[in-house]
């Protein structure tokens, strides 16, 4: 008896009546909590955002709004860099182009001046200067050419009088005064191609115009410029410039 009492008695041990469910049943029930929680939570969240003034696809269509629009500026910027290079190109060539053109007309003037000075040469050879008859020598010139010791020089040689149809055959010599240290002495130039001992063969009926270079040793330095026009050793015209 005393062991029924204790068993089923008030003194008995408590006992849970539970319903009995298979494990994966109770794995699904957790899942579907788990997945309504989430869904829950995002759907408050999202509450909360646009209750705040923050709403997710108004931001991703401004921010699809601006991605539009910083590519429409990149490309427009891509296209103003390609027409500044072509505008700098262009520039450069016209500053080359006026710059050939400017040396061109520079060219031109000189050549002008020079030949109007020949012309007006070339009248007063034609009217025969009063008492004067042979070979002339006239508009010698000495130019440096920006090298050191280097010169180009220019002359005229013309007839005049009677004997202008004979023609002249004779030798050009230049004599220049140069100085060296303290020194003084008067040298004969050379003529480059075609001369012999600074003597340069020249022949002509009416006139020639004769252009060349000469150069100087280093260390001397030109005072004085001769041109003499000889025929059988014999001095016929002549003409000098002082530097």
């Amino acid at each position: 008896m005393r062991r029924l009492r204790g068993r089923f008695g008030i003194a008995a041990r408590r006992v849970a009546v539970r319903p009995h469910l298979p494990w994966h049943w109770r794995a699904v029930s957790i899942i579907a909590l788990t997945g309504v929680s989430l869904a829950l939570a995002g759907w408050i969240y999202d509450a909360g955002r646009q209750f705040a003034g923050f709403d997710r696809s108004v931001s991703d269509q401004e921010s699809a709004a601006l991605r539009e629009r910083v590519s429409r500026l990149e490309t427009e910027l891509e296209a103003a860099r390609r027409v500044a290079n072509i505008s700098d190109g262009q520039i450069q060539m016209a500053t080359a182009t006026q710059e050939r053109l400017a040396a061109q007309i520079k060219t031109l003037e000189m050549e002008n001046t020079r030949l109007k000075a020949d012309l007006a040469m070339f009248e007063n050879l034609a009217d025969g200067p009063a008492g004067v008859e042979g070979p002339l020598l006239s508009q010698l010139q000495i130019l440096p050419t920006g090298v050191q010791g280097a010169y180009r020089y220019r002359l005229l040689l013309a007839q005049t009088g009677g004997k202008r149809q004979q023609e002249f055959r004779g030798v050009l010599q230049l004599l220049g005064t140069v100085q060296r240290g303290k020194e003084t002495a008067i040298i004969p130039l050379p003529l480059g191609e075609g001369s012999d001992g600074g003597l340069y063969k020249v022949s002509f009926r009416y006139f020639r115009r004769l252009e060349g270079s000469f150069s100087l040793d280093s260390g001397m330095r030109l005072e004085r410029v001769e041109a003499r026009l000889l025929q059988a050793g014999v001095v016929k015209a002549s003409q000098h410039v002082v530097l």
